[in-house]
């Protein structure tokens, strides 16, 4: 049934009554024609009027009301007089709607009222019962042979339509993350974000450190700010990212030196979680890697020495400083002591030793800038390595014949001599071309570009493992540095 048509207009004195139906818009404040009616009493009616209207949990006051456009004609009562209330029939319910066109909704006929019944049949001759509408189904049949391998073979192509679907999923999920898995098929782009010269060269290095990832530990708050309640919690089983995708965080952040914001929205995880993976990832390779022992033996040495080094037989370790910038600090007396008058700017001073055949053998702590050479050899401990069958090669500012029990090989100083004898020059030469090695191993660890910028003092607490960790990753990052190696000797 369509609406019967009516006309706003404004109806003065009126209370401003609204219809509370959904979509409705009729208001007794500009309505003569429409009516408008509170809800029964009778919970029943008043449960099917808030169920036809469609509000559920709707509270009822002494003003909703429903107005005259959502009722049938039939369900109207009009008044005796011209000035009297429209009411409505009893047992009325609103059943015009916006959503319904208007239109009473039409009742779907029972079960009993679709099919057909013998006292509807005109009364005749009853026809004959073919004997086949008597047959049973035989549960006790066996299927077709045919069929079933045809149902088989259907079941199989919708598992392997499945298993292709899932594996396409998953591509597409990895495709989407950034994570290891992305990058696996190009060694290009595994040495731009690791520094490791393939992913397999990767992936073998994994395999020696997965045994003991599970062992990581993580130091809560409350340990660092009091000593007496000490809580050392394992890592979670269930993390945001997987342990060999932090380990590829903590390469990105050491490689690239990427802000930690920026890396918190390349992996998709909050700054704070990228902060203490950094943490626990930078102090973990610093106690996993610094395990090794990777002071060679003056035997070892010798069975890896290079032919270049014939003339210098006996070195063990060449010998260099390395220096990385470092935010300026604001106390003056902290700017003095982490001041390079070499770099003509605040740093932190390393000393790296390396074996004859390229290997790293030897990583110094990082101490403030100002310190000298010599006394950064006194304080790192590689004396005591020392032995007087040793020699060691250097650059021309490491004067450390006393404080070493061991020879040292140093390119020669002119002093106040016009000129250098022949043999110094091509010994100075020869020095050069060997200690050129240890420059280019420095090169390599600041290749990881954390240390090509400014350090931040905020992460002065954990400069030391970083630095270490790079280093020490540089025997398993790339090939060595001197190719050729003698047999024996």
């Amino acid at each position: 049934m369509s609406l019967r048509p009516f006309k706003k207009q404004r109806c003065i004195g009126s209370t401003a009554e609204h219809c509370c139906v959904p979509l409705c818009e009729a208001s007794a404040k500009y309505n003569t024609v429409l009516s408008f009616h509170t809800f029964l009493v009778d919970k029943d009616l008043r449960k099917t009027w808030i169920v036809n209207i469609r509000r559920d949990s709707f509270t009822i006051t002494n003003h909703t009301r429903v107005c005259s456009r959502h009722f049938l004609q039939e369900d109207l009562i009009e008044p005796p007089k011209t000035n009297g209330r429209r009411t409505l029939r009893k047992g009325a319910v609103p059943v015009l709607f916006q959503w319904n066109n208007y239109s009473v909704p039409v009742s779907r006929p029972s079960i009993w009222q679709r099919r057909k019944h013998p006292s509807d049949e005109p009364l005749g001759e009853e026809e004959p019962v073919e004997e086949n509408h008597l047959f049973e189904h035989d549960y006790c049949a066996v299927p077709d042979p045919a069929a079933l391998d045809l149902a088989l073979q259907q079941t199989d192509e919708l598992r392997e339509e499945v298993e292709r679907l899932r594996s396409q999923i998953e591509d597409l999920s990895v495709r989407q993350r950034f994570c290891l898995r992305r990058f696996a098929s190009s060694d290009e782009d595994i040495r731009f974000y690791t520094r490791f010269a393939t992913y397999n060269h990767l992936m073998a290095f994994w395999s020696l450190i997965e045994p003991s990832t599970g062992k990581m530990l993580r130091i809560t708050r409350a340990r660092a700010a009091s000593k007496k309640n000490q809580d050392i919690i394992p890592c979670p089983a269930t993390q945001s990212l997987q342990p060999i995708d932090e380990f590829f965080l903590f390469m990105n952040y050491l490689s690239l030196g990427l802000k930690q914001r920026d890396l918190a929205h390349r992996f998709n995880i909050s700054q704070s979680t990228v902060s203490r993976i950094l943490v626990k990832w930078a102090n973990y390779l610093y106690t996993v890697l610094g395990a090794v022992c990777i002071w060679m033996s003056q035997k070892a040495t010798k069975a890896h020495l290079p032919e270049e080094f014939k003339d210098y037989a006996d070195t063990q370790v060449i010998l260099d400083c390395t220096e990385l910038r470092c935010q300026t600090p604001s106390s003056l007396l902290l700017q003095s002591e982490v001041f390079s008058s070499y770099k003509s700017h605040c740093t932190f001073k390393g000393l790296v030793g390396m074996a004859p055949h390229g290997a790293v053998t030897f990583v110094s702590a990082l101490y403030a800038g100002s310190i000298s050479d010599k006394q950064i050899l006194k304080e790192s401990g590689i004396v005591q390595l020392l032995t007087q069958e040793m020699a060691i090669m250097v650059d021309r500012g490491f004067l450390v014949d006393d404080c070493v029990p061991c020879k040292v090989h140093r390119p020669a100083f002119l002093s106040s001599r016009s000129q250098m004898p022949a043999s110094e020059v091509r010994e100075t030469q020869s020095i050069a071309q060997l200690r050129v090695h240890v420059e280019r191993l420095i090169r390599r660890v600041k290749q990881h570009k954390l240390f090509d910028t400014v350090i931040p003092l905020s992460i002065t607490g954990t400069i030391n493992q970083f630095y270490t960790v790079a280093c020490l990753l540089v025997n398993y990052q790339n090939g060595p540095l001197v190719k050729e190696c003698a047999k024996g000797q």
